[in-house]
């Protein structure tokens, strides 16, 4: 007799079933992908919060931005997920698939990565 792997109960159906049923499936994943510690969870949550801000602002796929609009919406430029340097020497920084690059007078390229 197998048991469930969230509360133990015993299983009935597939030989390969390891939850009684969709609830346990659920907590069970639920906590094993959760966030482990609190610096998991809050660079988790500042990426997210700079995705939102560059996808309010870039609805286009491309636009330009200030420093100071970036940063009033509350963006941190030290969270982003990649950087990108092209053939010509720019340097796009991406948090998923929005990215910006620096230009001149602190504006910021917006792009959107296909």
């Amino acid at each position: 007799m197998r048991n469930c792997l969230e509360c133990n109960d015993k299983i009935l159906g597939r030989e390969d079933k390891k939850f009684c049923s969709d609830g346990c499936r659920n907590n069970y994943n639920n906590r094993m992908n959760k966030d482990s510690t609190n610096i998991m969870r809050n660079i988790n949550n500042k990426l997210r919060k700079n995705y939102r801000i560059l996808s309010e602002i870039n609805v286009e796929g491309k636009a330009k931005a200030t420093k100071a609009k970036l940063l009033s919406k509350g963006f941190s430029f030290e969270y982003f997920t990649n950087i990108l340097t092209t053939k010509t020497g720019n340097t796009y920084y991406f948090v998923y698939d929005q990215g910006y690059m620096l230009l001149d007078n602190d504006f910021y390229m917006l792009v959107k990565k296909d």
